[in-house]
C-alpha cells in the first residue's frame, strides 16, 4: 500500500480516571443532551468509508458521500454546540497533544523535501484525519453511541470479510493474494487484514455482553468471518496482531469469565485456522527469516526499515517534511518511490525524534485512556457494559501497535478513529448520567462495607 492512495479531558476531576474514582469525580454534574444529527452523520460517514456506496452505484462517485458526511456531522456539531453556548473544541489532553503535532508538522515545512507537497498532503489527507478523530471524541457521549459504534463498525466488517472469502473461493488473485475490498481503506489484502484486525475486539466485546443466544450466535459468525479473511489475506501483520488479540483476550477470559470461555476460544481458534490456505505458514515463517521470502517483499521491507533508521540518525530533529519519507529513502536508498512500512519511522523520518515524541505520547495517552476506564469500571456493579467496550476500544489499539511495525499508515483514519473512541470513554464515564448513577450506587455501597 502506498500513503499517497489512501485508501473530556477539558475538565477532569484530579484522579477521576488515572487514579480512582473520589467523591468529587462521582458526583459530576452530568452534561446536557446534545443532538443525535452530528452522530448519526458519523455512522454514514464512516459506512460510507468501509462501504462506499459507489461501489455497487458508480453513478454516486460524483457525489462525494462520505465528504458531504463528514460536513454535515462538524458543522452540525458546532451548531449544537454554540446554540447551547457550550466549548465549540473540548481541549482534552489527547487534542493538545495533536494540535501540538500538527504544530510542529507546521513549523518545519520550510526544511521539508518538497514543501508544496507536505502543504498538499496537511490540507488534504491529514487534516481530515484530524476532523474525523475530534469529531468521533465529541459526539459519542454516551454508553448507547458506544455501543452503536461498535455495532455499526462489526456489521461493517460482515461484508468486507464476506469479500475476502467470495474472492478466495472464486480464486480472483493478483500475485497469489486476494485483492482485498474496493474502498480506500481496505484497497489491499494488508490493509484489509488490519481493519477487520481493528474492528474483531469491539466485535468480542458484543459477543461477551450479549445475552440472547440468537444474537451472540450471529456475532460469533462474524467474528468467524473476520478471523478467515484475516487469514486468508496472507496478511503476516495480520497474523501477528490477530495473535495478540487473542492472547489479551484469553487472558481476559481466564480471569473474568472462567476457563469454559477459555476452552470454547481455543476451540474456536481452531475452527478458524482449520481454513488456512496452502502455504499460509510459510510465509508466516518469513517474519522471522526473511531471505526464506520468495516474493522479495520481506527483504525489500527490511531494507527500507534500515534505509529509513539510517535517515533519522542523520537528520534526528527536523526530517524530511510531512508526507515526504519516500523522498527521504529516494535519497537514501535509491529512487524506488516506496514508503517505509513502519509508523514509529514514518514520523521519525518526516518529523524527526520530535515528531515521533509527540505521536508516542498520543499513542499513550489513547491507551491510558480507555485503560483506565476499563480498570475503573471493572467490578461495579452496571458497569459491565462500560467496562468490556473499554477493553474492547484498548485492545485495538494494541493491535495497531503491533500493526504498525509494518504498515505506513500513520497518518491515516485507522488509529485516529480508534484514539478518538478512547476520548469518548473517558468522557462518558465522567459524565454520562447511568455511568454516574452506577457509580454513586457502588461509592454508597462501599461506605456501607467499610463503615
Amino acid at each position: 500500500m502506498t500513503r499517497n492512495n489512501p485508501r473530556a479531558d477539558g475538565w477532569r476531576p484530579a484522579g477521576a480516571v488515572e487514579g480512582g474514582p473520589p467523591a468529587e469525580a462521582v458526583s459530576a454534574a452530568p452534561k446536557p443532551p446534545d443532538s443525535a444529527v452530528p452522530f448519526r452523520a458519523l455512522l454514514a460517514f464512516t459506512l460510507m468509508l468501509l462501504i462506499p456506496p459507489q461501489t455497487y452505484l458508480p453513478v454516486l462517485a460524483p457525489m462525494r458521500a462520505a465528504l458531504i458526511a463528514a460536513v454535515v456531522a462538524i458543522f452540525t456539531h458546532l451548531f449544537d454546540r454554540f446554540v447551547h453556548r457550550q466549548p465549540l473544541i473540548v481541549l482534552s489532553r489527547e487534542i493538545r497533544i495533536v494540535l501540538a503535532l500538527v504544530g510542529w508538522a507546521i513549523l518545519t515545512l520550510p526544511f521539508s523535501y518538497w514543501p508544496g507537497g507536505s502543504v498538499n498532503f496537511l490540507l488534504g489527507f491529514y487534516f481530515k484525519t484530524i476532523a474525523i478523530f475530534w469529531l468521533v471524541g465529541a459526539t459519542v457521549t454516551t454508553v448507547g453511541r458506544l455501543r452503536q459504534v461498535a455495532w455499526a463498525l462489526s456489521l461493517m466488517a460482515a461484508p468486507l470479510a464476506a469479500s475476502a472469502v467470495k474472492e478466495y473461493l472464486s480464486g480472483s488473485f493478483f500475485r497469489g493474494r486476494i485483492v482485498g475490498f474496493d474502498a480506500p481503506l481496505t484497497g489491499n489484502p494488508n490493509d484489509l487484514a488490519l481493519m477487520l484486525n481493528l474492528i474483531l475486539p469491539l466485535t468480542l466485546a458484543l459477543v461477551v455482553l450479549q445475552r440472547r443466544a440468537i444474537v451472540r450466535r450471529f456475532l460469533l459468525v462474524v467474528v468467524f468471518l473476520d478471523v478467515t479473511a484475516i487469514i486468508l489475506t496472507l496478511s503476516r501483520a495480520g497474523f501477528l496482531t490477530l495473535a495478540t488479540t487473542f492472547g489479551l483476550y484469553a487472558w481476559t477470559f481466564a480471569r473474568r469469565l472462567g476457563w469454559s470461555w477459555v476452552l470454547g476460544a481455543a476451540i474456536f481458534a481452531v475452527l478458524c485456522f482449520s481454513v488456512v490456505p496452502h502455504g499460509y505458514w510459510d510465509r508466516v515463517g518469513t517474519i522471522t527469516d526473511i531471505n526464506a521470502d520468495p516474493t522479495g517483499s520481506a527483504q525489500n521491507r527490511w531494507s527500507d526499515t534500515v534505509a529509513a533508521a539510517r535517515y533519522v540518525l542523520e537528520n534526528p530533529v527536523v526530517g524530511a517534511g510531512v508526507g515526504m519519507n519516500a523522498l527521504a529513502l529516494n535519497q537514501e536508498r535509491g529512487p524506488t518511490w516506496m514508503v517505509v512500512h513502519n509508523v514509529f519511522l514514518e514520523y521519525a523520518t518526516e518529523l524527526g525524534i520530535p515528531g515521533l515524541v509527540l505521536f508516542l505520547m498520543l499513542l499513550v495517552a489513547s491507551l491510558k485512556s480507555a485503560g483506565s476506564v476499563q480498570r475503573l469500571a471493572a467490578g461495579v456493579p452496571g458497569l459491565e457494559e462500560v467496562f468490556y467496550l473499554a477493553q474492547g476500544v484498548r485492545a485495538s489499539l494494541v493491535a495497531f501497535v503491533v500493526s504498525a511495525f509494518f504498515y505506513p499508515v500513520g497518518y491515516h483514519f485507522y488509529f485516529y478513529y480508534f484514539a478518538g473512541l478512547a476520548i469518548a470513554l473517558r468522557a462518558v464515564f465522567l459524565t454520562d448520567a447511568d455511568v454516574q448513577r452506577a457509580r454513586q450506587a457502588s461509592a454508597r455501597a462501599a461506605e456501607v462495607l467499610t463503615g
